[in-house]
């Protein structure tokens, strides 16, 4: 199994947020999300970046697992 961790960056821009998705494996992908959008849509397009099935891997945010409902805002 991949677990992938998140880490929130603060940009100067509100309404967006730069989040980096950490592999195990040491790789960082970076994306540029809305506050508000659910992290389903940033966890779809890592998979398809890397070329890996959400069922393959789990995303934690300091530990604590991520639902695709849940938003960087929350």
């Amino acid at each position: 199994m991949w677990r992938r961790e998140t880490e929130g960056v603060k940009t100067e821009n509100n309404d967006h947020i730069n989040l980096k998705v950490a592999g195990q494996d040491g790789s960082v992908v970076q994306f540029k999300i809305k506050r508000h959008t659910p992290l389903s849509k940033l966890m779809k397009a890592y998979c398809e970046r890397q070329g890996l099935s959400m069922r393959q891997i789990r995303f934690r945010f300091d530990g604590q697992p991520i639902n695709e409902t849940d938003t960087p805002a929350q």
